[in-house]
């Protein structure tokens, strides 16, 4: 970019004498001059959609900025950095190039590998401190038992039949009502023993089940994540 210099001072002629030769405009000067402005011009940006070149300046906006102002280099990597101040967590789904390239600015350091990020909460002392971790993804099995009985109810009658006409049947101590009846053309008596019969019947479960290896895992995603240091 070249600016315009005035190589003759025609303002001086006016005050030189007449018939002194400088006081005469050549057309020389006149053509120098004319190149001079054109090379100038020639040089410049246009105003409407100009095509710069080589390293081009401007003034940067201060911070906060909101109007059709050019935005310097300088002015973008400020705003970035407002955005990912010290402490933050920068997320990619695509490469897991250190953001210090990707951005330009800062140091970082991979975060959280493996893990899922939960928010802060201050009611619960298992997420109320920053950076704080926990969890697993096997499955853990609470130490527990298992009881149990079946119902006592189970009183019943066995019936059985004897030959002989008696009334009263007295056998070890125990006496049994008897009733006369026949069976096949003979004469028989049944008897009916007491109806105590109350018992318990015992169990055991299966223990056998699936393994809890990765039976913790919930729907995930991988990404890279790196956290601002500096």
């Amino acid at each position: 970019m070249t600016d315009y210099v005035k190589s003759t001072n025609f303002a001086s002629k006016d005050s030189l004498s007449s018939g002194n030769p400088l006081k005469i405009v050549k057309g020389t000067e006149i053509d120098t001059e004319f190149n001079n402005i054109a090379t100038a011009v020639g040089t410049k940006a246009d105003l409407n959609s100009p095509a710069l070149i080589g390293t081009p300046t401007a003034p940067t906006a201060s911070s906060g900025t909101n109007t059709a102002q050019l935005a310097t280099t300088a002015f973008v990597t400020a705003a970035l950095q407002a955005v990912y101040p010290v402490g933050s967590i920068y997320i990619n789904a695509g490469v897991s190039t250190n953001p210090a390239t990707l951005l330009g600015f800062g140091t970082w350091t991979a975060f959280g590998a493996g893990r899922v990020p939960v928010g802060l909460n201050a009611g619960d002392t298992l997420f109320d401190t920053l950076e704080e971790t926990g969890g697993s993804k096997d499955a853990v099995v609470v130490s527990h038992t298992h009881t149990g009985t079946t119902s006592t109810t189970g009183s019943h009658n066995h019936s059985t039949s004897a030959n002989g006409n008696t009334n009263g049947y007295a056998y070890g101590g125990d006496t049994y009502n008897v009733t006369r009846g026949s069976l096949d053309g003979g004469p028989y008596t049944s008897m009916v023993t007491g109806t105590a019969g109350s018992h318990n019947h015992t169990f055991t479960t299966d223990s056998t089940g699936s393994s809890g290896t990765n039976a913790n895992l919930q729907p995930y995603i991988t990404v890279a994540m790196w956290k601002r240091t500096a």
